[in-house]
């Protein structure tokens, strides 16, 4: 039931919009600080692949493991999909554009930044996140989603037609 209304309501649907642009905001403007004065992650996954050991080691060693033969050696391609990742997700969130992948590519480096042992504001946007891809078109009513997909869902490449689309 619960589900239901946040996938159909239309009043939240405004709600999903404010956490949907207050996310965006918060993706764009950190990567909109990597991408103008330069991201270098090296020194980020070292620290995160450091925090492994000891007692009580605050990342997974199949994580640093990870990070340590794969996120490393390529750091330089790592410090351009996270700083232009988190461009992407925020514009997309903003705009309410493919919103439910935006959100999942979203999550999906939010939980990276958690396993590599930050929190600051990751656990949040992760919280809010579930929202959006829990509510799924809903989330992007009040955006460009509310023409894009039905475009998209309207076109039949079998034929290569479109039919009508009416927003709702």
């Amino acid at each position: 039931m619960i589900v239901n209304f946040i996938r159909n309501n239309k009043v939240f649907a405004g709600v999903l919009a404010i956490i949907r642009v207050y996310i965006g905001y918060a993706w764009l403007t950190a990567g909109l600080g990597k991408v103008t004065n330069g991201f270098d992650a090296s020194g980020f996954l070292q620290g995160a692949i450091a925090s492994a050991g000891g007692e009580h080691p605050a990342v997974q060693g199949w994580w640093a493991a990870f990070l340590e033969h794969v996120a490393l050696p390529n750091a330089g391609l790592f410090s351009f999909l996270v700083a232009w990742g988190e461009v992407l997700v925020g514009i997309a969130l903003i705009l309410g554009i493919f919103t439910n992948f935006a959100a999942l590519m979203g999550i999906t480096m939010n939980f990276a930044f958690l396993f590599s042992g930050t929190v600051s504001t990751n656990a949040q946007m992760v919280l809010l996140t579930i929202f959006l891809l829990v509510a799924g078109y809903n989330a992007g009513r009040y955006g460009l989603d509310r023409w894009v997909l039905p475009f998209i869902k309207a076109y039949n490449p079998d034929k290569k037609q479109k039919k009508d689309v009416i927003p709702a």
